[in-house]
């Protein structure tokens, strides 16, 4: 069963969506000034009770608060998944 099946008070799939994505953003937007960045994209699909969030980021090596690139795009994509996990929850 999905969680769009299982409880007709559950979120609808635009705020899932939306409430991933806020996430991601703010996980990438704590470790670099936003003049950092050269480009991001967060991508996040909700379908049949499932959650797929891809998250790409470029940012030079030293603009940030001292993670990775890829390590502040891995945790935005988790940031997004607890999220929704927590909207879930309530």
């Amino acid at each position: 069963m999905s969680h769009a099946d299982s409880n007709a008070s559950e979120p609808s799939d635009e705020t899932v969506v939306q409430t991933a994505s806020d996430a991601a953003e703010d996980e990438i937007f704590s470790a670099y000034k936003q003049s950092a960045i050269r480009d991001y994209d967060v991508t996040v699909v909700f379908e049949d009770g499932v959650l797929e969030v891809d998250v790409y980021l470029n940012a030079p090596d030293g603009a940030g608060d001292g993670r990775s690139a890829d390590q502040v795009a891995d945790e935005a994509a988790l940031a997004a998944r607890s999220a929704v996990d927590e909207l879930f929850d309530e």
